[in-house]
């Protein structure tokens, strides 16, 4: 799990949320508000909600243009059940909650390269 994703305040403008897509480390941004996850914004949103209107930027607040997220994953879950959600949902990322808090985010990719480690070797002779 990352800790401590990229997040900002539900009163934070869209031209932040906007510089912040731009750094090729970010591909979304969690909306809270303090600390409760309410909403990811994209680089698609940001067109479709504030290009796309003519909306300016700097005033847009991201409160009012944040998308609900697909799914969440509680923080206790299991990291095989983790990864099975992840899977049938065939989601690449999904946020991390606790009590509605965002504490993470949750990569399939993270997530089964840690499920292979924790495979024992298989058996290479077979007697």
């Amino acid at each position: 799990m990352v800790s401590e994703p990229f997040s900002l305040d539900v009163r934070a403008s869209a031209q932040e949320a906007g510089e912040a897509l731009a750094r090729p480390d970010v591909r979304a941004v969690f909306v809270c508000d303090d600390g409760t996850l309410v909403g990811v914004v994209t680089r698609k949103t940001l067109v479709r909600e504030v290009v796309a209107r003519g909306q300016d930027p700097k005033t847009t607040r991201l409160g009012g243009i944040a998308e609900e997220p697909n799914a969440t994953i509680d923080s206790s879950a299991l990291l095989g059940d983790a990864f099975a959600f992840l899977e049938e949902a065939d989601y690449e990322r999904v946020p991390v909650v606790e009590g509605g808090k965002l504490v993470g985010v949750l990569s399939r990719s993270v997530v089964q390269r840690r499920l292979a480690e924790d495979e024992p070797p298989a058996d290479l002779h077979d007697g």
